[in-house]
């Protein structure tokens, strides 16, 4: 009896996934629009859907640093009709902030496909009057809790990135969390906040028209998209290095079948020809992936970032 119930189940899944996707798949992105999640989200679902010829839907669901986004799909059927394009924070580092988490990002996820890393850039606001590093150190440090940086919310390489610098530097600056990086970057352009550490794909763009000032990149190598940055450990904090990723995940339980799927497209997706332009363009990074390659990726960053965030002290405000 065991045995055939095993087979029918084997059956059943077997089934699903060969008729997958009979209705409209939806990618929850777990920030608001403008970023590179956001981004990404939109282009993969586009042409998943062009593909397959069912709707691919990317529905934006921001807050918590990412935790409401993903918790949709943590909570949902592991079908495969759900996934999130999870990120840093969400999957890597909100388990090590935040006193409750409303899911396990071990256990509640199967990884499917790590999509991009982003550099990132140090920037201030034209008002603020600094040119290196050591600038922004003697300002922040000549006036303590004044200067305030943007980020695109709780457990965001943005925060992560400000709270790691005042930690190494020692500095006191405040931290104003949004939505994400789209919305921090409107007010840091109107002078609400000070200066930021965002990815570069949301934020170069207003570096060239000369709206904001390029400071130094945040990642351990200098970009070929600002190259005449150095980045922030050369500029004189030894050993700072931030680097933010995406990647879809889907609900544990999965049939294998799809999710090997989805990450044959993901691959097939990220290196078209108009999307690598983009990427070079950026400052973004691709590199083909199996699922269980994307595993032990995020395994490797969750215990960086835990180290990080307890010697740190950091906690989600």
């Amino acid at each position: 009896m065991f045995a055939a119930s095993l087979a029918l189940a084997l059956g059943a899944i077997q089934a699903q996934a060969q008729t997958y996707p009979a209705r409209p798949v939806r990618i929850v992105v777990p920030v608001a629009t403008g970023g590179i999640a956001d981004y990404y989200s939109r282009v993969i679902a586009k042409h998943v859907s062009d593909g397959w010829g069912q709707p691919v839907v990317a529905e934006n669901r921001p807050g918590g640093g990412g935790n409401i986004g993903a918790d949709i799909v943590a909570k949902s059927a592991p079908d495969g009709y759900n996934l999130v394009m999870g990120f840093l924070g969400s999957h890597a580092v909100n388990q090590f902030l935040f006193a409750k988490m409303p899911y396990d990002t071990q256990t509640d996820f199967a990884p499917v496909a790590m999509v991009i890393e982003a550099e990132g850039l140090l920037a201030v606001h034209p008002t603020v009057q600094v040119q290196t590093v050591a600038d922004l150190l003697a300002m922040a440090r000549a006036h303590p809790g004044k200067l305030s940086y943007a980020s695109g919310g709780v457990g965001t390489a943005s925060h992560l990135a400000g709270e790691l610098f005042k930690s190494m530097t020692r500095t006191d600056m405040v931290h104003i969390p949004y939505k994400g990086n789209a919305p921090a970057i409107a007010d840091l352009l109107g002078g609400q906040t000070h200066l930021t550490f965002a990815t570069l794909p949301t934020i170069i763009p207003h570096v060239r028209a000369g709206k904001l000032r390029g400071i130094a990149v945040i990642g351990s190598t200098r970009s070929a998209a600002a190259p005449s940055l150095p980045t922030v450990a050369e500029a004189g904090v030894p050993g700072f290095s931030v680097n933010n990723w995406i990647g879809l995940f889907a609900r544990a339980g999965t049939p294998p079948e799809i999710v090997r799927r989805w990450n044959a497209e993901v691959n097939r997706i990220m290196q078209l020809p108009e999307v690598t332009r983009r990427m070079e363009v950026e400052g973004e990074r691709y590199t083909p992936n199996t699922p269980e390659q994307f595993a032990q990726f995020v395994r490797a960053e969750t215990a960086k970032w835990e180290k990080v965030v307890k010697d740190a002290g950091l906690k989600a405000e």
